[in-house]
């Protein structure tokens, strides 16, 4: 069998350690052929492959990033897309693919899996926002980038006495900030999955001025004030109808420094979240999906996606880890509410 290997999406930490898990054990124990496919969806409409075999992902495991490239193209967005990705894979006599991505990724994958292409998911992103499974890798990389952050914003936040704001993606969920806020010790946290008041995060804020302590609040990239609308940094569209975030954490600052009348400083940590080494439990977890993901090409079981159940990789439809996004439970949230203020 030869297998067609694609990463989409944005990238994440993890991304190398999953595509090394694949082919190691599709060559070694399947005796398996592979062939990348360079920059996601992107690749599979142009036919734009590589070799992949065990001499190329030796070395990749601690990389950040992907060797295979990435990108949001979307091939569904035009016509005849999907007649295109199939003329790719029976070109270079691919059998079956798996696609490693997160919500838009495993969508298309999902939606060519019902056309009868031979397909296999791989849930991957730094938001953890993908349906069906526990965690996806990346996350893990990503709250200790957001928490060393803080840790570090602390200190100059204490020696000036003002507020810091700490803006972290999050589009759709808030499990960046929600994790990385409670491991930083943050005294505000705001998530997209439950629109805050401003006048209750300035009385927070001014709560902690009041024993001589700096405040630090964290913010997830698409949270939004009640009765107002999320901030972006322009109107227009990727591929999948996503606007450009990022903004939240500059409005936030205005608005406390107006109410309190102290300092409010933003720091928006961007994609530095995304770069760098994974972290251990990210290249573990990437490795095992990688590993089950082969099997389940082994075993035929197409339009299926690997993910973690607790401590075990079980697989999924790919309609059912795409139906939605994964949000942050509203009784998780409330149970950090003595943190606050």
């Amino acid at each position: 069998m030869r297998v067609g290997v694609l990463t989409g999406g944005g990238d994440c930490p993890g991304l190398n350690a999953a595509i090394r898990g694949i082919v190691r054990k599709g060559v070694e124990v399947h005796g398996f052929e592979f062939l990348g496919v360079r920059d996601g969806w992107r690749g599979a409409l142009e036919g734009a492959v590589v070799p992949l075999d065990v001499p190329a992902v030796r070395g990749i495991l601690p990389r950040g990033g992907t060797i295979l490239g990435s990108s949001r193209t979307n091939p569904l967005a035009g016509e005849g897309g999907a007649d295109r990705v199939r003329r790719t894979l029976a070109e270079y006599e691919v059998d079956a693919l798996i696609a490693i991505g997160g919500e838009d990724t495993l969508g298309v994958a999902a939606a060519l899996a019902d056309e009868g292409i031979q397909v296999v998911g791989v849930p991957k992103t730094i938001d953890n926002d993908v349906a069906g499974t526990d965690y996806t890798f990346g996350f893990d990389t990503a709250v200790n980038i957001a928490t060393e952050a803080i840790d570090r914003l602390h200190t100059t936040a204490e020696s000036h006495t003002r507020t810091l704001v700490v803006e972290v993606m999050g589009r759709h969920s808030g499990w960046i900030a929600l994790h990385s806020g409670i491991a930083g010790g943050a005294n505000v946290i705001l998530i997209p999955e439950q629109p805050f008041d401003i006048d209750q995060v300035c009385a927070w804020v001014e709560n902690r001025f009041t024993i001589r302590y700096a405040p630090i609040v964290v913010v997830a990239e698409g949270a939004v004030p009640k009765e107002g609308q999320m901030v972006v940094k322009d109107s227009s569209l990727d591929e999948f109808g996503h606007v450009r975030l990022s903004g939240i954490g500059e409005w936030l600052s205005h608005e406390i420094a107006d109410h309190t009348g102290k300092e409010a400083r933003t720091t928006v940590l961007g994609h530095i979240q995304r770069g760098g080494t994974p972290s251990a439990f990210d290249r573990w977890l990437a490795t095992r999906f990688g590993l089950r993901a082969i099997d389940t090409v082994k075993d035929r079981d197409f339009g299926t996606m690997v993910a973690l159940r607790g401590t075990d990789i079980v697989r999924i439809p790919l309609a059912e880890a795409t139906v939605g996004t994964k949000g942050v439970d509203p009784a998780l949230y409330s149970e950090f509410g003595v943190f606050f203020g």
